[in-house]
């Protein structure tokens, strides 16, 4: 039986730098929020790209729609802006500071691609699979952690101050990520 057939979000923004770090955040919250953790990191890279990819060449109109569906074992993360012209994946010389985005969007998802809307736009998409993260549900004993709450600080056995022949605890680092 599936439980939850279709999983969908969207946000609307200006693909300022400012911005993106703050979908980037909801992105990652949402994707908790649906026990999709293992997803985070890709997912927030790919739409951290797309983004900028607004931000750096769409004319004129920055407004765009992030978008987020999960349908079955499939997570699609999609950016829909103004600007009609689609993206073309170069191949950036070695030394150059940009230019790899869509290479690295392409590398790290399953499927992406690109597809015009008419005058009024494009939307650019990329497929992670969910079927892994959705397999491994959460139990009672390991719930999901929030992410303003510090990590608990765990003892390492094999780590000794000398003179003292105990274990010292670990520090406490924060579950926040940039």
């Amino acid at each position: 039986m599936i439980s939850h057939p279709s999983r969908h979000c969207t946000v609307e923004l200006q693909a300022l730098p400012s911005r993106i770090g703050q979908v980037r955040r909801i992105v990652s919250a949402q994707l908790r929020y649906w026990h999709l953790d293992s997803l985070i990191d890709r997912a927030a890279l790919g739409v951290t790209e797309l983004l900028t990819n607004v931000h750096l060449h769409a004319r004129h109109d920055k407004t765009c729609t992030v978008e987020l569906e999960v349908l079955l074992d499939r997570l699609t993360v999609s950016v829909r802006d103004h600007d009609p012209r689609l993206p073309v994946v170069d191949d950036a010389d070695p030394l150059a500071t940009c230019g790899r985005g869509l290479a690295m969007v392409a590398a790290m998802s399953e499927s992406w691609g690109a597809r015009p809307e008419g005058d009024s736009g494009k939307v650019v998409w990329f497929t992670l699979s969910a079927a892994v993260a959705a397999s491994a549900p959460l139990t009672a004993a390991h719930p999901p952690r929030r992410a303003v709450e510090a990590a608990p600080a765990r003892p390492f056995p094999e780590v000794e101050q000398v003179g003292l022949g105990r274990p010292q605890p670990a520090p406490a680092r924060s579950a926040v990520a940039g």
